[in-house]
């Protein structure tokens, strides 16, 4: 007979959310291989001793950490995911009939806590991990990526000389909540008014909806960069972009992970118009603080192209840092046709028929980018009738010009140790882009790290911390230890009852032979040491 379910809803009932949750589930294990009761005296100094009690701060990194398992990004959807999940309202604290907070309270709390809370969480879950045997220091691979910041490119603003400047420090340096005063409000919108006069006075295509001119050209963006431009509701952010991709506002995350079983040792956030070698200081200075309250010493680093700089080759060769890191493509080991005089320094010419001019050593300078460089220059008289002069100086130059980086001796030795040994260096290189980029893909894709929901380059910095620190403790609840089969105690019990018997056969193997004439003789000597 086939049956039809129908619900009859009970007035009263008793209901134990103990009994509706599973003994195996994984907010169970999580309560019990997690304690958070630490984070009450971390988080004392900011609530005072009258008014109303303030939510939990235990169940605020809770929910937080439900929210970054379950990539969500909106503290609606996380509060709304929360009261629907009997686990994870066990897991909270909170019984089926009691009410979770308010989604605006997280993001209050949030912007409340200082970095140091977040920190002190992340270390808390590193040393469970080193504690499990997960981290042994050997090599750290380091990347970044970027991360997109909770601002539009609508909300840029062209960056004006006022002459009131403490009111314009006023306006980028607002509250946490960033918001925009109605002078401001009136300046984007008079910036933004040639956009919509623009766009409506013109046809749209036929294909993708753009806007194009009565020639036919598509209307593109104004060219926006952050030197010319700010954005009003995230003064922080910063304008990027990647090949292929548009630009938006952006910051930049930066990440160290050990080589062994992939768990992020150091994390941080930094401005997104920095380059990465501007960065490799600071992660290696976390990364390195975690490892030494840990008892660990930090290894190699590996790095890509990218982190090369002077200054970042500067601060790891002080510092007797060992880094696998290839040159910047700009990089030249040596100049064709010239050798550098290091006694005199100076640049030689070598070149079959050319007038073997010198180039001395003529200052320092420091371009556009800020490179401080090294200028070599030979004179007029030397390379004006040099018959291979066009070839090498130019058309309209009379003399030859050779710029060098100050820290060329550092890049140099990074090469010599590259081209020394390339076996190795090609398999460091292997090992950084399979231990981080897959690391840098699961916390973008899976686990809340693509979009930051906050303001200020403080709340990215707490945005990426716990990011990193929910893919620990994942690791975490996943690894098991191998056990080995016998204890070194069993294996030492072994090996002398192995040598005691040992010692026994040869015993009776020595009174066996003693027992036969030929063996009996005062010359012979079998030579069986006993000892």
């Amino acid at each position: 007979m086939q049956g039809k379910k129908h619900l009859t809803p009970e007035l009263f009932t008793t209901v134990n959310i103990y009994d509706l949750v599973p003994t195996d589930n994984f907010y169970r294990r999580l309560s019990k291989d997690l304690s958070l009761d630490f984070i009450y005296k971390a988080t004392k100094d900011y609530y005072g001793k009258e008014g109303q009690e303030s939510i939990d701060p235990v169940v605020f990194f809770k929910i937080l950490l439900v929210g970054y398992l379950n990539n969500i990004n909106s503290d609606r959807q996380l509060i709304a995911f929360c009261s629907d999940s009997l686990s994870i309202r066990l897991f909270l604290g909170y019984d089926i009939h009691e009410q979770l907070p308010w989604h605006s309270t997280i993001s209050r709390t949030r912007s409340l806590y200082g970095e140091e809370v977040f920190i002190e969480l992340f270390k808390t879950v590193l040393q469970l991990c080193v504690s499990k045997g997960m981290v042994r220091g050997k090599r750290q691979a380091v990347d970044s990526a970027f991360i997109k910041a909770n601002a539009s490119m609508d909300s840029l603003v062209e960056k004006e000389v006022l002459d009131d400047a403490d009111y314009y420090a006023d306006e980028l340096n607002e509250n946490s909540e960033f918001k925009v005063s109605n002078t401001r409000t009136k300046q984007v919108e008079q910036h933004h008014d040639w956009k919509k006069k623009a766009y409506k006075s013109m046809p749209k295509s036929s294909s993708k909806g753009d806007r194009k001119d009565e020639h036919g050209n598509l209307i593109r963006p104004k060219y926006l960069s952050n030197h010319t431009h700010y954005s009003s509701t995230d003064p922080d952010a910063r304008i990027s972009v990647k090949p292929g991709k548009a630009r938006q506002l952006n910051y930049f995350g930066q990440l160290a992970v050990d080589d062994a079983n992939h768990v992020i040792t150091g994390a941080c956030a930094d401005f997104a118009d920095k380059r990465d070698s501007q960065c490799l200081e600071q992660i290696v200075e976390i990364t390195k603080e975690n490892l030494e309250e840990n008892h660990i010493e930090l290894g190699e680093i590996l790095a890509d192209a990218g982190y090369s700089s002077g200054e970042a080759l500067k601060y790891l060769h002080e510092n007797d840092i060992e880094a696998w890191m290839p040159n910047f493509g700009q990089y030249t080991p040596e100049r064709e046709g010239f050798v550098f005089n290091k006694e005199e320094n100076r640049y030689d010419c070598i070149k079959e028929g050319g007038n073997q001019a010198k180039l001395h050593f003529k200052g320092e300078k420091t371009d556009s980018k800020g490179y401080t460089k090294k200028t070599y220059r030979s004179s007029e008289s030397d390379c004006k009738n040099c018959p291979l002069r066009e070839v090498c100086c130019g058309l309209k130059t009379n003399f030859k010009k050779i710029d060098d980086s100050i820290h060329k001796p550092l890049y140099d030795l990074m090469h010599k140790k590259l081209t020394k040994n390339p076996l190795y260096a090609k398999r460091m290189s292997k090992i950084r882009s399979k231990t981080v980029e897959p690391v840098l893909g699961t916390l973008i894709n899976f686990l809340n790290m693509k979009k930051i929901n906050s303001r200020g380059i403080q709340q990215a910095n707490k945005h990426v911390l716990m990011a990193a620190m929910t893919y620990n403790l994942k690791k975490y609840l996943k690894f098991i230890t191998k056990k080995p089969s016998i204890t070194a105690q069993e294996m030492c019990l072994q090996i002398g009852k192995a040598q005691t018997c040992l010692k026994t056969f040869l015993f009776d193997l020595k009174s066996t032979f003693l027992r036969y004439p030929i063996f009996q003789n005062p010359n012979f000597n079998p030579k069986i040491n006993l000892a």
